[in-house]
């Protein structure tokens, strides 16, 4: 009898120790409240669609509204978001050293990244691949005809060794050459310095149509160099602050699925139409306290930035000059592979 007795306090005592552990928040939540501003990367240029700068010199694009999502989740409002601009090379000694609290910057999820850098990831919330693009008159359509030609790519990205590997693997020698920043990327792709272009599928895509006087004049190859999955980068050793960001993610593509938008939010409060909508809205107590914030940060998030559809469309979609089709990365119920985990 004192076996079981001791047994039952044992559960107990843990049951208690992780409803505690549950309901903490992260020490990057704490700091971040603390200091009253979320610190997130941009990018020391534009990186069309995803980070970039607008004429009237204001931060736009999928990753930073996501930014906003998740400033708005901790801090309550959207403009407290801080945004950092970093090259590439420069965006994940940035996280280590604490100037920027997250990564969330095209950035590709690797197995390097993740034992090698002390970088946490989060779910994958767009999926793209890198390709190629190259000068029309070379009259080429693949990357067997870049033989003894120049390939431009971006430096401290996944792309230079993704480039390198395809072109040893069906072998063809090229001359590649690394540039600091987008901007001197293009400028010497356009220049003619560069018989090609390589960097991330939806970018080519975005660029040849709206940033190339003659779109018709270049060619994206049809090698798929890659598939990859881009996610958010953190520090390790904060599962709290991950959470966060996870949930932040998931709650998006959630209402999303649940047609909760950021007009109609507020009536979806007034009158939840399935107990999932209630619980994610804060309408049912819980959600926040799991993370050691409010139970109205879902709401106020969307209210404030919209669903993952919303966000997608005025980014890259139809609301956006890119007209970029959703694919993949559309939800898993309209063909795509995006999902969330199960809000129980």
């Amino acid at each position: 009898m004192k076996s079981l007795i001791a047994i039952g306090a044992t559960v107990a005592a843990l049951t208690t120790l992780s409803a505690t552990t549950a309901s903490a928040q992260s020490a990057t939540v704490t700091q971040i409240m603390e200091r009253g501003t979320m610190l997130c990367s941009g990018h020391n240029g534009s990186y069309f669609g995803f980070v970039e700068v607008n004429d009237k010199n204001e931060w736009k694009g999928l990753d930073i509204d996501l930014c906003r999502a998740l400033t708005t989740a901790i801090l309550g409002d959207p403009e407290k978001a801080q945004i950092v601009p970093l090259s590439w090379a420069q965006r994940f000694p940035a996280l280590q050293s604490g100037d920027v609290d997250v990564i969330i910057k095209a950035t590709g999820w690797t197995m390097g990244r993740d034992t090698e850098l002390g970088l946490q990831f989060s779910l994958p919330y767009f999926f793209g691949g890198t390709q190629i693009m190259a000068h029309g008159d070379l009259g080429i359509t693949d990357a067997t005809g870049l033989e003894g030609g120049t390939v431009c790519v971006e430096a401290g990205t996944t792309i230079e060794r993704i480039v390198a590997n395809y072109l040893q693997t069906i072998g063809v020698t090229t001359n590649n050459i690394s540039y600091e920043s987008a901007a001197e990327l293009r400028s010497a792709y356009l220049a003619n310095r560069c018989d090609a272009f390589a960097a991330w599928g939806p970018f080519l895509a975005v660029l040849r149509a709206t940033e190339i006087d003659n779109p018709d004049a270049h060619v994206i190859l049809n090698d798929q160099l890659s598939s990859e999955p881009i996610a958010a980068a953190m520090r390790q050793g904060d599962d709290g602050f991950v959470d966060m960001v996870n949930w932040t993610i998931a709650s998006l593509l959630i209402a999303e699925e649940e047609g909760i938008t950021s007009a109609n939010v507020d009536e979806m409060v007034a009158n939840p139409p399935n107990p999932r909508v209630a619980r994610l809205l804060g309408v049912e107590p819980g959600m926040g306290e799991r993370l050691g914030i409010r139970d109205t940060w879902a709401r106020e998030m969307i209210a404030a930035v919209g669903n993952f559809g919303e966000i997608y469309d005025r980014n890259l979609g139809e609301g956006s000059p890119y007209k970029l089709e959703r694919g993949l990365n559309n939800l898993w119920s309209h063909g795509g592979v995006l999902y969330a985990p199960i809000l129980d």
